[in-house]
């Protein structure tokens, strides 16, 4: 973990609701969670390249809204792993 700047403290083990509207974005960032770029300095971000294959072997559809809501989630992943550094 604390090669990607992360800690155990990172890890709440607290109930975390999921509203139906929010449902197909957690689950494609969830599948989406080995599809990472990175370099020397780290983590770059999602490899969007990949995410129409994942979208569509979890059966969701595309849309602008799963696709603003990926790069919500991408963000404040990227700096929850950052902010260490």
């Amino acid at each position: 973990m604390a090669a990607f700047g992360l800690t155990e403290s990172d890890y709440d083990e607290e109930y975390v609701e999921i509203w139906q509207d929010n449902l197909d974005a957690f689950k494609l960032f969830k599948a989406m969670s080995t599809q990472w770029r990175t370099s020397m300095s780290g983590i770059l971000g999602l490899d969007y390249n990949c995410m129409p294959w994942v979208m569509k072997i979890n059966n969701i559809a595309e849309s602008e809204t799963i696709f603003n809501d990926i790069q919500i989630m991408e963000s404040e992943a990227l700096k929850i792993m950052h902010k260490s550094k």
